[in-house]
């Protein structure tokens, strides 16, 4: 008797490899993927505006990296003892305004620059809802714990969001032509907007996604809600609030991202880099036997030959741990 449904997923018709640089943008979920990879040393930006939720907001962000537009100091408020951008998640909130547009003006810089060598763009939607607000009528990314009677609360629709990207796959394949875009919906839960409100929100994200991907041929989808939602479909698989996938399914998407679109050559050194991960977490008991030192020379040489192979690793905290 089976009681765990498994369903294909399309390989990508072209392959990830480990060279490549990647961009990874949009909800919370993006940032669990791309911090898995990053942990993996592959050469990967995340969320250079933060956590980013609804489409429209990260469009903006994305024209503002691909126009190097910085912001100014008028588009900072002041609000809960900081200065925070309506742009950006809270973690660029600073004392000091100067600090919090040099960091947010900073990151706009350098990502404009990578968006010109990024080969993988991963945008995450994590909800087609918006917010927007009632004294300007402009876009709220994130509204830093502001009272929600000051803003308006709009569902994008289908159409709303095709349009949006439609125009803005176009302007970055302007910059870069290699561009490939892979779209996932987060299988984050957002709850607060309520049940029936959630599974219209991503009714509306699934839908323009696929569009735009039929459109475009340099546009993917991987399935990053669906292998949550119906394949694991379970509450272990959740963290305690029952609302963000856990650790464990975290890495299940992982490893079926892994198979749809890692190139064999990457699968390899993926395999390699895990082990290499999995020796320098070691703790011996007694780190002055001689069995402890072969042990950390072995591994010392596995990263010189890695690195001597792969050039583009950065391995240098796995040498420092294995060094004498």
């Amino acid at each position: 008797m089976n009681f765990h449904l498994q369903f294909p997923i399309t390989p990508f018709p072209e392959k990830i490899k480990y060279s490549q640089p990647f961009l990874f943008l949009g909800s919370c979920f993006a940032e669990n993927i791309g911090e898995t990879m990053q942990d993996y040393k592959f050469n990967v930006k995340i969320n250079p505006h933060g956590v980013l939720y609804n489409p429209l907001s990260i469009t903006v962000a994305l024209r503002r990296y691909m126009e190097n537009k910085e912001m100014q100091e008028n588009d900072l408020f002041f609000a809960n003892d900081c200065w925070n951008s309506w742009e950006h998640h809270s973690r660029f909130s600073n004392i000091s305004k100067q600090d919090c547009l040099e960091e947010i003006n900073q990151n706009i810089s350098t990502t404009h620059e990578d968006l010109k060598k990024v080969e993988w763009l991963f945008i995450t939607f994590g909800s087609a809802f918006v917010y927007k607000r009632k004294d300007t009528g402009g876009l709220v990314g994130n509204c830093h714990k502001i009272p929600q009677k000051e803003f308006t609360k709009h569902l994008l629709t289908t159409n709303e969001i095709i349009v949006d990207y439609n125009n803005l796959i176009k302007e970055v394949h302007l910059i870069n032509p290699k561009l490939k875009i892979v779209f996932t919906i987060s299988p984050v839960r957002y709850m607060r907007d309520g049940a029936l409100e959630n599974t219209r929100s991503k009714a509306r994200l699934v839908e323009a996604v696929h569009e735009l991907v039929d459109i475009h041929a340099n546009a993917f989808y991987f399935p990053a809600y669906e292998l949550v939602i119906d394949d694991l479909r379970d509450y272990r698989f959740y963290k305690t609030d029952l609302v963000h996938p856990n650790e464990q399914a975290i890495e299940y998407v992982f490893e079926k991202l892994m198979t749809a679109s890692f190139d064999e050559e990457t699968k390899s050194l993926f395999e390699k880099i895990k082990e290499l991960k999995a020796a320098a977490s070691h703790r011996p008991f007694n780190s002055t036997t001689a069995s402890h030192k072969k042990f950390k020379a072995t591994y010392l040489d596995r990263c010189i030959q890695l690195k001597e192979k792969f050039p583009y690793l950065d391995l240098s905290d796995e040498v420092k741990r294995f060094g004498v």
